[in-house]
């Protein structure tokens, strides 16, 4: 027996028995259909092909007449032979399968191939160019569809929108910058390189990160921190010395955002009394820096050791400073 060149099996195709009714029929399409629909598969070459391949074997099976020519079709191919042309000349067959039948005579004989017979009896375009075949169209949206819309309709592409998300860093991050890897409420996960110096209430702007090709702003927020506090581009920084440095003076320690480095203070320095780091504030938007204050602050210890409490009685005996007398009189 001969092959019979580029017949396609629409049973198998839907995946139902030769007797299965037209409800049954109907009942797979609409399954099948929505599984491989273009709309739910984008970009899904081999969906879109078994979309159209179901779409046709529908086509042909949901109608009654087309059927049954089908099947006769079918029958003389799988009895005959492809090409047998042993059928006498405009014998014409019996239109009738499992309960079906059609008015129309076909002599499967006068066709050469599969494509003819669709073609020319059936009247669905052959598929040697898929860019034009009738069942390359959406079945769901032919005029001639026995069933009703069960896949939903492309949705109109959201409108391009900005969206906002708030981002909160440790001071030394929010002075250095860099890059920083954020987790959006969406799931995202962003890699953004921040500029050095950023402020409470700063926003950063990621082009195209937003809905739909919208853009999304970063709200920054700096925690405050346990030594410096921002004061416009200065830092403060408060510096506890014991009594004997701030009566006597010297070369005492200072924390910046920098690291440690060493600063002169008077003799006789006052609590509170502040005092300027050049270039060692925050940087501002002309490339510039601020200047660190450092604030003195005189810390008395809560315990000291037996000699250092003989050596503060001896002293108190021998001061001269006497911080009440203005208010002694």
């Amino acid at each position: 027996m001969q092959n019979l060149q580029n017949f396609r099996d629409y049973y198998e195709i839907l995946g139902v028995p030769k007797e299965a009714t037209s409800e049954e029929i109907k009942k797979v399409y609409r399954r099948l259909a929505r599984q491989y629909h273009p709309d739910l598969n984008p970009g899904n070459k081999a969906a879109e092909e078994k979309f159209k391949d179901i779409g046709e074997a529908y086509e042909i099976l949901s109608d009654p007449a087309k059927r049954a020519q089908y099947d006769q079709f079918s029958r003389y191919w799988q009895q005959k032979g492809f090409a047998n042309k042993s059928t006498p000349k405009g014998k014409t067959w019996d239109n009738r399968s499992n309960g079906r039948s059609s008015n129309q005579e076909v002599d499967p004989s006068q066709f050469a191939d599969f494509e003819s017979f669709i073609n020319q009896v059936i009247g669905v375009g052959g598929r040697k160019d898929n860019s034009n075949t009738s069942t390359g169209s959406d079945p769901f949206r032919t005029p001639k569809s026995r069933v009703e819309y069960t896949v939903p309709p492309t949705q109109p592409r959201p409108a391009r929108r900005d969206i906002e998300a708030r981002l909160t860093l440790p001071l030394e991050k929010a002075y250095q910058g860099g890059n920083e890897r954020i987790r959006l409420e969406d799931g995202r996960s962003l890699e953004v390189t921040m500029p050095p110096g950023m402020v409470t209430g700063q926003t950063i702007r990621l082009r195209n990160q937003g809905i739909s090709g919208g853009d999304l702003y970063l709200k920054i927020t700096v925690e405050p921190h346990p030594l410096f506090k921002l004061e416009g581009a200065n830092i403060l920084c408060q510096v506890p010395v014991t009594p004997s440095e701030a009566v006597l003076g010297g070369q005492v320690e200072a924390p910046t955002l920098d690291g440690p480095v060493k600063m002169i203070i008077p003799p006789g320095v006052r609590s509170g009394q502040r005092f300027r780091l050049a270039n060692k504030g925050y940087p501002t938007e002309n490339e510039k820096r601020g200047d660190q204050l450092v604030e003195i602050q005189i810390v008395t210890p809560k315990k000291i050791s037996p000699e250092e409490k003989e050596l503060y009685e001896k002293l108190r005996q021998i001061e001269t400073f006497k911080p009440r007398a203005d208010l002694l009189g």
